[in-house]
């Protein structure tokens, strides 16, 4: 195998064509790949906004412009296993999934390196705006340049060894770059419009999504009470709700309430204040570090626990099991079962994991 052929991940935007044409541009030896990850046969190809035989053509017109050759792989199966069952896992389970995450990590980062063998790469290279860098010795994700655009938060469970045999090619340009280069390139998919939803979810509607699914129906109407236990009124199901949540709750209240947890063995919902959403520290699990435990003590870390939120220095403590805490200096607003919370050291990305309660 040679160990310098690159697997161009393209979705069929302009991220990733541009990606895989500044790689061509260094003269690197370049294979573009499109994963086939889902499709919906009552709703056509294209469900949502990446991935779909539509995208695989535009990865395929931007790869000819190109002169490179590329693939499409049928990735349906895995997708279905470690993104879509996990999405809907989650929810039944009283928690708010990303399944952005192990999508990159399950598909981009796990299989495409195994089907790699198959073109002879070594390699796998993205569309993310996110970097690599070193740290201690030891390979990190980086923040990208554009930090209004960084992905940094989504590539934390990248496993370590994975990290000497990425690239990110946009780590360094901007979002108006990008699409200034795709121009200049003349590539087909220069004003494709960005996708904002998940994939697999119509109309971003995740709540009917996962209300068509086998044994949803089990998922009844249940009680909302407040932080003392009071039956303060009810819901359709659980599944339906998130933790900060303040819409769609119908309760007559001096003031408004908000969702501060599901909780699936009761069925029930507890809200209360917006105050009450604020919490000062977290109990995380499953967490994937680049920079051993052991060394991070001496150094200053930051974390943050939503892709789009600020940073808040923190202290992480790993406890004997795996699991780790992390205290925040300032109060963190609506604390989320089910999402990430992604630990840095200034530019870069010391490790993470998933939340499993605020503390």
């Amino acid at each position: 195998m040679d160990s310098q052929r690159i697997i161009s991940a393209m979705s069929g935007g302009v991220d990733s064509s541009v990606a895989t044409a500044v790689l061509v541009g260094q003269g690197r030896d370049v294979v573009g790949v499109t994963m086939k990850i889902w499709e919906a046969p009552a709703m056509g190809p294209r469900v949502g906004g990446c991935c779909s035989m539509d995208d695989a053509d535009d990865a395929r017109r931007v790869c000819d412009s190109l002169g490179i050759p590329h693939y499409t792989l049928n990735a349906q199966s895995i997708f279905k296993e470690k993104v879509v069952d996990y999405f809907t896992g989650q929810y039944y389970a009283g928690k708010t999934p990303n399944p952005c995450i192990p999508c990159n990590h399950a598909l981009k980062f796990d299989h495409l390196f195994n089907q790699g063998a198959a073109v002879g790469a070594g390699r796998v290279a993205t569309g993310h705006y996110s970097g690599i860098g070193t740290l201690r010795g030891r390979h990190t994700v980086t923040r990208a340049a554009d930090r209004a655009k960084d992905q940094s938060y989504y590539l934390f469970s990248i496993p370590p060894q994975r990290l000497a045999h990425i690239d990110f090619p946009l780590a360094d340009i901007d979002k108006e770059r990008t699409r200034e280069m795709a121009r200049s390139l003349g590539l087909p998919v220069a004003e494709k419009k960005e996708s904002q939803e998940i994939c697999f979810v119509p109309d971003n509607d995740y709540k009917s999504f996962i209300q068509g699914l086998p044994g949803a129906e089990k998922v009844g109407e249940g009680e909302i009470v407040d932080l003392e236990g009071k039956v303060v009124g009810h819901h359709g199901g659980y599944i339906g709700y998130t933790v900060g949540q303040r819409r769609g709750l119908g309760i007559a209240a001096p003031e408004p309430s908000y969702v501060l947890r599901v909780d699936p063995d009761s069925n029930r919902l507890v809200v209360g204040r917006r105050e009450d959403l604020y919490s000062n520290a977290l109990l995380a699990s499953a967490p994937n570090w680049y920079i051993p435990p052991m060394e991070i003590a001496d150094l200053d870390l930051t974390a943050k626990i939503r892709s789009r939120s600020e940073d808040s220095p923190a202290k992480v403590t790993v406890a004997s099991d795996g699991r780790f805490t992390v205290e925040f200096a300032t109060p963190q607003l609506s604390i989320t079962p089910g999402q990430a919370v992604v630990i840095y050291h200034g530019e870069h990305v010391v490790g993470g994991g998933w939340i499993e309660r605020a503390l």
